[in-house]
């Protein structure tokens, strides 16, 4: 009997081993399980949550300085814009921009540009600056040089690159790397049409971005990124049946509703263009010798434009107030000391006199006009000088 007892007791034993076992693998089969669900658990909260994101992007953007942010599809029709871009391509309305031809359907398809883009993330950027003299005073002062307002302060290239690099860095610490590229003005980019198709604003007919909030006196700017964010929707087109841009424009060079021939555009001919302007021109140019805002001035919708906050964007050098003698005057070294960091500086000193002798042959006949430009009869620049030629004849 003992011999049997310890038996049984040895099989007592042997299953309450093997029952152990079984616990313990059914615990160990537990384990794995709820390892796999919190490595799943993780995974997810790693993955960003894109609607979230596409909030949290916006309003940093607005911390960064830019009144609105919005997103487009990269991969949007723009079958239509292509069209309209090469009609306009063919008509040669792009004057001597060579770059505008140059890159084909990179400026309308995002990912041959910038290979994955999914989105374009654009951004807008007051930049009318406070006590500015009012434009249409300077205009009608024939003496005054008139400066487009977007130019009085500092490049904006720079200051909208820089703020939408901090923008970029601000994504990166919450999704990781990720593949961007940022751009002002800066490459073969459809600004206004992304824009557009953001629901920033619509194309007005003068071919300028509006906005019902902020008229059209802002910058733009484009993140390209392969982050497949929710996108915005586009707003409708409120110009109706005005047509006060295409009116005032001095040198008719808005040739039909949403179509400009830059070839006749002041703002071409005052900057892009790096020759001799036509001589028809000249005598519509006026006294602007960097760009031209008349149609903004003239639009309804730029009451509702914004002063800006950016100190960048505020006069420099009290260049909204000065004459086109003080102007013409200055020599190469105090053009580019005074103008450093201002996006005038890039048109050099060649092109800038060739402005204001222009100017001054269209500002009203003074000994003291005359004498400035026959001071500069003997520039080294043959530009200048033909300019400055035509300019006295002006006066004769």
């Amino acid at each position: 009997m003992q011999g049997a007892g310890k038996f049984c007791a040895k099989c007592q034993r042997g299953r309450f081993i093997s029952e152990i076992a079984s616990v313990n693998a059914a615990l160990c089969g537990i384990r794995v399980t709820i390892m796999r669900v919190m490595q799943e658990n993780t995974l997810k909260n790693n993955e960003p949550d894109l609607v979230s994101l596409a909030i949290t992007i916006k309003a940093w953007g607005k911390e960064l300085g830019f009144q609105d942010v919005r997103i487009a599809d990269a991969n949007a029709d723009m079958s239509g814009v292509e069209e309209g871009l090469f009609e306009w391509l063919d008509k040669a309305y792009h004057g001597e921009m060579d770059y505008m031809a140059k890159h084909g359907t990179k400026r309308t398809r995002p990912a041959e540009l910038v290979a994955g883009t999914q989105r374009v993330i654009s951004v807008r950027m007051n930049h009318m600056p406070p006590q500015v003299k009012d434009s249409w005073a300077v205009i009608n002062q024939g003496d005054q040089a008139f400066i487009s307002r977007y130019a009085l302060g500092r490049d904006y290239h720079k200051v909208l690159r820089a703020r939408m690099q901090k923008l970029v860095d601000k994504i990166s610490v919450e999704v990781g790397p990720f593949n961007y590229r940022v751009f002002s003005d800066s490459a073969p980019v459809m600004e206004v049409e992304w824009a557009q198709k953001s629901g920033l604003g619509w194309r007005g007919k003068h071919t300028l971005l509006l906005s019902r909030q902020a008229g059209s006196m802002f910058f733009l700017g484009e993140i390209y990124t392969d982050l497949p964010l929710p996108v915005d929707e586009a707003i409708g087109n409120y110009c109706g049946s005005c047509t006060k841009c295409i009116d005032i424009c001095p040198t008719q060079a808005i040739v039909a509703p949403y179509q400009v021939d830059a070839r006749r555009c002041i703002s071409y001919l005052t900057i892009e263009l790096k020759g001799s302007i036509p001589e028809s021109l000249r005598p519509l140019i006026g006294n602007r010798i960097y760009g031209c805002d008349d149609c903004q001035l003239v639009c309804p919708w730029n009451k509702f434009a914004h002063i800006t906050d950016e100190s960048d964007f505020h006069v420099r050098n009290g260049m909204d107030d000065v004459t086109l003698m003080e102007l013409f005057r200055w020599e190469k070294d105090e053009f580019e000391t005074k103008l450093a960091g201002s996006p005038i500086r890039r048109i050099g000193h060649e092109q800038w006199l060739r402005n204001i002798a222009v100017g001054l042959g269209n500002a009203p006949s003074s000994t003291e006009v005359v004498d400035a430009l026959q001071a500069r009869l003997d520039d080294q620049s043959a530009l200048v000088r033909e300019h400055v030629q035509w300019a006295i004849q002006q006066h004769a």
